[in-house]
């Protein structure tokens, strides 16, 4: 079960996403608003996981809302206005659904947010990740991407590639490497650089300050040498 609350300045907006909101089994609505600021002692004080929230309201933004918060909830957007669609997703948004939303839709974002739940109540019930995968945001969907499939990652100040086996155009995400890093766990990937990890099955060769993953060469730095020849067994 998923504890929820909804947050739209509009009257008749709020009761529609009341109503789609007691349509889905695994959704309790704990709490409505139409002001997000009387929302904020609800998510300071009680544990929330998904928050339905509008974009444009009165004295403050939806998008702005979000930043001011510390809370791990997660958001689902609803909106008037596609503009705003990339500033959601940059903010690890679940879902973006665009005013009037169509019943089937809202419960296709519901099951997002209720997927992403259990892989973080997984995590912490084994202290590890509970399956070989996880999602990232990528434009306007989630995105699966099986760990046996990454061949390195590459980040690039707040986004990271993450190169594949199966295809060879990268999934790029809004995300750092220490997240990415954490995500992965230890065992399979080692990190060689300040930018980049690499997975250690896909490792070719290794030359002095370089590691290769077939014709790609990507540079071993000094601060994580000694930490990647234990990785692979050659640390004297």
């Amino acid at each position: 079960m998923l504890r929820c609350i909804a947050i739209d300045d509009e009257e008749l907006a709020l009761e529609l996403l009341e109503d789609n909101i007691r349509k889905v089994p695994f959704l309790h609505l704990v709490a409505s608003f139409s002001n997000p600021l009387e929302a904020m002692k609800v998510l300071q004080e009680e544990q929330i996981d998904l928050v339905f929230l509008d974009i444009q309201m009165p004295g403050i933004t939806g998008l702005q809302f979000i930043k001011s918060l510390p809370s791990q909830s997660m958001f689902i957007l609803i909106t008037a206005y596609e503009k705003y669609a990339l500033e959601g997703f940059n903010l690890n948004v679940v879902d973006y659904l665009l005013k009037p939303v169509e019943l089937d839709r809202f419960i296709k974002a519901c099951n997002k947010a209720f997927e992403l739940q259990q892989l973080k109540t997984n995590q912490k019930l084994t202290g590890k990740p509970a399956a070989d995968y996880f999602f990232v945001n990528v434009e306007y969907s989630l995105v699966k991407v099986m760990k046996n499939d990454i061949r390195w990652i590459e980040g690039y100040k707040d986004y990271i590639k993450i190169h594949l086996k199966s295809t060879p155009k990268p999934v790029i995400t809004r995300m750092s490497v220490k997240s990415i890093e954490d995500q992965l766990g230890t065992g399979d990937f080692i990190r060689i650089h300040k930018s980049y990890i690499v997975s250690l099955a896909s490792i070719t060769s290794v030359r002095k300050s370089s590691v290769f993953i077939d014709s790609t060469e990507l540079p071993l730095s000094d601060n994580y040498r000694d930490n990647f020849l234990t990785a692979i067994g050659r640390a004297n």
